[in-house]
């Protein structure tokens, strides 16, 4: 538990005192890159702090120059940090919920993240067309497509949300594999324990043959392809 506090602990400093005046100057200045610098920062000394080390293979299939979704697969929190500082500038959908601590939501708010209502309906397909414009006007996105953390760590059933936002933005999806997370911090645990994150990036999936109405052979094509660097105790069961 020594770990577990100290990391949150000094995570939280950080984004107080050190993110707290970069908020401001992005506030005053209408500049937010400066802003994500520091977060991009911080994500990396929370997963220092952590103990936990990252693999990555796959990163030269990134497409530069033009806005793509990425699509992990989540198992643990430290599924966004660990992929998060492994990307080009992104924005992100994320829980509402998330938008409510001080300092880290208005900066989410203000670099243009989108907040998700997951218990609303409506509110969520707001979410999707917010998130549409955004892709449209060139910005990538970090996107969960099991909307949540596995309970397991086996591949869950995809949401449709982030595909319908692939398919009216034609942006293409990047499929991004994360193993071995579960073992750091498991969903219903708050214990953090250190070990490795393995992150595989695979080929970009276009989406112009895909319409709304062949959304499930679009997500069966990225879950295969995230599927394809899991190990047999991540697959999923269905």
């Amino acid at each position: 538990m020594i770990r577990t506090t100290l990391t949150f602990t000094l995570t939280f400093a950080y984004i107080f005192l050190v993110g707290g005046p970069f908020l401001l100057y992005a506030v005053v200045s209408k500049r937010t890159d400066a802003l994500y610098t520091v977060g991009v920062l911080g994500a990396r000394l929370a997963l220092w702090l952590a103990g936990v080390k990252i693999e990555v293979t796959g990163k030269e299939k990134i497409p530069a120059g033009r806005a793509v979704i990425f699509m992990p697969n989540h198992q643990s929190n430290s599924d966004p940090p660990a992929v998060f500082v492994h990307l080009p500038p992104v924005l992100a959908m994320a829980k509402k919920e998330s938008f409510c601590v001080p300092v880290l939501g208005p900066s989410m708010r203000l670099r243009g993240f989108v907040p998700v209502d997951r218990q609303n309906r409506e509110r969520a397909k707001e979410a999707v067309e917010q998130a549409v414009r955004s892709l449209k006007a060139g910005h990538s996105f970090l996107v969960f497509p099991e909307g949540t953390r596995s309970p397991d760590g086996r591949l869950q059933r995809f949401k449709k949300g982030a595909f319908l936002m692939a398919v009216k933005s034609g942006a293409a999806i990047v499929p991004v594999s994360v193993s071995g997370s579960r073992f750091i911090m498991p969903k219903g645990s708050n214990a953090l324990r250190p070990g490795v994150i393995r992150i595989t990036f695979h080929d970009p999936v276009a989406v112009e043959e895909f319409g709304a109405d062949r959304l499930p052979e679009l997500q069966a094509r990225v879950r295969q392809a995230i599927a394809s660097a899991l190990t047999p105790e991540e697959q999923a069961l269905d």
